[in-house]
């Protein structure tokens, strides 16, 4: 059994012994922890949280457990049920809440549950804080509301709606060139929520056919819910077999979206933020953020166009921070997180897939045209098993000093850019390795990329 604390909330493996799983023990703990921080965040407040679930099997012990502690805290609940990641962030700031909750572990297979915590912006809280509420977590400083001060649930199913009609809203939605683009689609959502919310939009959208593979929101998920190729090949023999325009797929609590193209082909997941990037910066200029980790073709087609790109270092939360530092139009992470500021300050792939589909139609392209046209790079995924008690640090400075003569950044880790190739060093917080990915115009390339710094690493 495995129980993850950090500083975005907790995830685990359901069932085993308190403080070894997420047991009911520790969500009501962890529950009771967020009330209490939200508590000194807006002291002397009637405080509303909003909380929404993915389809997983635990979710409703989840649910019911999280809400009743907060209730017990005196707090007031707007239970979604059946949601996504960025409803939820998107319900909070409607309801004018002081925070919300999301019962999800995203890509993680069905035994795993989570709490991802919000703030009143409907944004993931920040290290400080997160520490603050370990810290609240730790000493177990809750104080429980009396009997006449207890909080109320209250159900809300209308943010399906809500969501989809704030995505119709935005200008760069056009649902009139999709309507005209009469577009097939194949939709793969892991029998989670996204098979309730996907299917909605793109009707709302007016595609015009839309094919469901495993729409059914059980929560047994028919295969590793995260949206890599290796995951995807029924969609994709549906897709060539339906002749549809396009097949996407979304994990399970809806803010990672890859695409599938009509011959089968992976569009490739990082690729769907570059495709939405290029259609936003064509109508919208300004700048663009990714992660440390994200291909470098974002950065190709911002600077072609005189624009502005940064990089973050790994984690939603930096990439958030940073695209607010720079006022960027559009950014997000290379597994298939959008961030489109004009809605919200999260990854969401439902207008991931508006924005997309807007694309497509205005392009009048195929996908394997499309996906053509952008510059070409395959990132190679690698680590190094160290020794316990290496100085990993001291590692990465020497590296550092090593390409000194080139590009190198050091928010994360360390990058270093050779010419169109880059290497990503960074060092995990749990277990003894260094995670090196490596990015250029070829497999091969980027392989032998990885393995030379690899044994430079080693030799050191």
């Amino acid at each position: 059994m495995t129980l993850i604390k950090s500083i975005s909330g907790i995830r685990g493996t359901i069932g085993g012994r308190v403080d070894q799983g997420l047991t009911p023990i520790d969500a009501v703990k962890f529950a009771a922890a967020y009330g209490t921080w939200l508590q000194q965040q807006h002291p002397g407040q009637k405080l509303k949280v909003v909380i929404g679930r993915d389809a997983r099997l635990s979710g409703p012990m989840i649910a019911a457990l999280v809400q009743q502690t907060l209730v017990g805290l005196g707090i007031d609940i707007i239970d979604l049920g059946l949601s996504t990641t960025p409803t939820v962030e998107v319900a909070v700031p409607m309801e004018n809440a002081h925070g919300g909750i999301i019962l999800t572990a995203s890509h993680n297979p069905k035994q795993w549950n989570a709490l991802k915590l919000l703030n009143a912006k409907g944004e993931f809280i920040s290290g400080a804080e997160g520490e603050a509420l370990m810290q609240i977590a730790q000493d177990e400083t809750f104080d429980f509301a009396e009997v006449d001060d207890l909080g109320t649930v209250e159900f809300d199913s209308s943010y399906l709606d809500k969501h989809i009609k704030a995505i119709l809203a935005l200008p760069l939605v056009d649902k009139a060139a999709i309507q005209k683009a009469q577009f097939k689609v194949v939709v793969d959502a892991v029998n989670s929520s996204g098979g309730i919310f996907v299917p909605a939009l793109l009707r709302a959208l007016g595609v015009a056919q839309i094919e469901e593979l495993y729409c059914e929101p059980t929560g047994h998920f028919p295969h590793n819910p995260e949206p890599l190729p290796e995951h995807l090949t029924e969609l994709a023999q549906r897709v060539v077999q339906s002749r549809a325009h396009l097949g996407l797929t979304v994990d399970p609590d809806v803010d990672r979206l890859a695409l599938v193209c009509e011959d089968g082909s992976m569009f490739g997941e990082e690729y769907t933020l570059v495709a939405v990037s290029d259609y936003v910066l064509t109508h919208t200029p300004g700048p663009t953020v990714s992660n440390l980790s994200s291909t470098r073709a974002l950065r190709d087609i911002t600077e072609q166009r005189n624009l502005r790109y940064e990089a973050a270092a790994v984690g939603e939360v930096n990439v958030v921070a940073k695209m607010k530092a720079i006022g960027a139009v559009i950014g997000g992470e290379g597994n298939g997180g959008v961030i489109y500021p004009e809605l919200h300050y999260g990854r969401d792939a439902l207008v991931g897939i508006a924005l997309f589909l807007s694309h497509l139609a205005h392009k009048k392209l195929s996908m394997t045209a499309l996906r053509a046209s952008y510059p070409n790079y395959v990132i190679s995924k690698n680590k190094i098993d160290l020794d316990p008690g290496t100085d990993v640090d001291h590692i990465l400075v020497q590296m550092a000093k090593l390409y000194a003569a080139h590009e190198v950044d050091t928010t994360d880790g360390v990058k270093i850019y050779i010419d169109k190739e880059w290497v990503h060093l960074r060092k995990s917080n749990t277990e003894p390795i260094i995670r090196i990915y490596a990015e250029s115009a070829s497999e091969g390339k980027a392989n032998d990329l990885a393995a030379r710094i690899m044994q430079e690493i080693k030799s050191l």
